[in-house]
């Protein structure tokens, strides 16, 4: 049997001086970022950065701006796309500066976005790359709007009004999720919750983090452009990890990706959805160790 290890506990500071709050898997080794999917916390990474961990390496799974224990932006005047990507650009920065190495970054959806501006968007460094390698997980810079229309109506669902019991959010997220077997335990479900003074239970995200920039409605053509522009200048190596049954990106969007970062490598796992690492861990977890090792050879 694996044993589990325990992750520390950490803070780091984001591009407005904002508090994000960080699990660190490993005590030496190069680092690895991993940032999470929108309305999702760092916990989404406790087997991804255990396996990180045993491989050598140490891995730092950050709560984003607005999620799980890090700070929320006051206002919500702050959740635009160009944020998340700054502070992946601050974070890359500080873990450069403590292990001496640019770190490896494995982004979903909301993280992935957030990666691709960082290294590749008009605000990165005129000389030189934020990350040493790149994974994307589920999402490239055209996307189904159809497929994120889905995923933020659930995200809208139950925002504001929230649970009324713990066992109501799973009976919510089942029904969401029907392909995935229902867990034992709510406890990892709680993780991503929070129970407020009027005794309801709410995702442990700012509700106004869904008010920044998106890919529908106004602006949604711009932001598909910076990526793709952001994109062609990737010259790190790279990864897309694709769920094959994904509602948001399909085969042809793997494709237009290839074109655009023509040296990337690409995984397609079977039977999962657009939240790759829950669906389907085992077949992930074979695709980011395969990524390390050849990383490692190339070394």
């Amino acid at each position: 049997m694996t044993r589990h290890i325990a992750p520390a506990a950490a803070t780091f500071k984001g591009a407005a001086g904002n508090t994000l709050a960080a699990d660190v898997y490993g005590e030496e080794g190069p680092p690895v970022l991993l940032l999470h999917g929108g309305g999702q916390t760092r916990h989404a990474w406790r087997k991804t950065g255990e396996l990180i961990a045993r491989m050598g390496r140490i891995a730092y799974a950050v709560d984003q701006r607005g999620h799980g224990d890090s700070q929320w932006i006051a206002g919500g005047n702050g959740y635009n796309f160009a944020d998340f990507a700054a502070d992946a650009r601050v974070l890359a920065n500080t873990l450069a500066e403590r292990s001496g190495v640019r770190p490896v970054t494995v982004g979903a959806s909301l993280g992935g976005i957030a990666c691709m501006l960082a290294e590749g968007g008009v605000q990165r460094p005129v000389n030189g790359n934020v990350f040493s390698a790149l994974v994307l997980v589920d999402i490239t810079p055209r996307v189904d709007l159809d497929g994120v229309g889905k995923v933020q109506a659930f995200m809208r669902s139950h925002a504001q009004e929230g649970f009324g019991t713990i066992a109501e959010a799973a009976d919510a997220v089942a029904a969401y999720l029907p392909h995935r077997p229902r867990p034992r335990s709510h406890e990892g479900l709680k993780k991503n919750l929070r129970l407020h003074p009027d005794g309801r239970w709410r995702w442990h995200w700012d509700p106004k983090f869904l008010d920044g920039k998106r890919r529908t409605g106004p602006g949604a053509g711009a932001t598909e452009q910076a990526l793709v522009e952001a994109a062609q200048r990737i010259t790190i190596p790279a990864l897309l990890v694709r769920g094959a049954s994904s509602e948001l990106v399909q085969e042809e969007h793997a494709k237009d990706f290839l074109k655009l970062v023509p040296h990337a490598s690409y995984v397609d796992v079977s039977g999962a959805r657009h939240m790759v690492a829950g669906d389907r861990n085992d077949q992930f977890a074979n695709a980011i160790e395969s990524f390390l090792e050849r990383l490692n050879a190339n070394q």
